[in-house]
């Protein structure tokens, strides 16, 4: 295929055809759309979140924690919900809040870094990000909370592994004992016939 660009000097001015001045490209800009996914600026929120003292979860309503107490996962994006525009955001969260803190103040910094970097990352406006506060724990009942249906089962899988190898060692000792007591009979058996 042949490249129509390989022979033009981009840099060198370009000659209009009704006139002999010249003008640069150099001061234009390509023109088109850009446009976020919302699960970019989901993600965005998400990790600029984690650190943020108080808050102990983004909850994702049933079905997010559904999955969340199934699986151990690292989706930052569970439970953050987004209405993204040309040039605004709006955001909707569910959070579960440490016990003992001022969740006004959880919420206000919440507010202030996603608006933060949601801006210097895309220039876009947040407009609105809606905190709805549906539970708050302990640092004690969250880390408890935080078992997953995962974690039970590889406890329990190793639990079950090791009473299974401990329930085989003792059927084996039991068909050993059994086939030596086998074998005594036999040859009780076998001495009584033969006279």
């Amino acid at each position: 295929m042949e490249n129509n660009f390989e022979n033009k000097n981009f840099n060198e001015k370009a000659v209009t055809p009704n006139s002999n001045q010249t003008n640069t490209n150099a001061d234009e800009t390509v023109k088109g759309d850009l446009v976020y996914d919302d699960k970019v600026i989901q993600k965005i929120i998400g990790v600029a979140i984690e650190k943020i003292d108080g808050l102990l979860r983004v909850d994702g309503g049933f079905f997010s924690n559904a999955k969340e107490k199934l699986v151990n996962t690292d989706d930052v994006t569970a439970g953050i919900e987004t209405e993204v525009g040309k040039k605004q955001v709006a955001v909707d969260m569910d959070i579960v809040v440490e016990y003992g803190k001022d969740i006004e103040e959880v919420a206000n910094k919440i507010r202030k870094v996603i608006r933060d970097e949601v801006q210097k990352m895309t220039h876009l406006d947040v407009i609105e990000v809606n905190i709805r506060v549906v539970d708050i724990k302990t640092k004690e009942e969250f880390e408890a909370d935080s078992e997953t249906v995962q974690d039970k089962v590889t406890s329990a899988a190793k639990t079950t592994g090791e009473f299974a190898s401990k329930q085989t060692n003792k059927a084996k000792d039991a068909m050993s004992n059994g086939a030596d007591k086998a074998q005594e009979k036999i040859e009780e058996n076998q001495e009584s016939r033969v006279k």
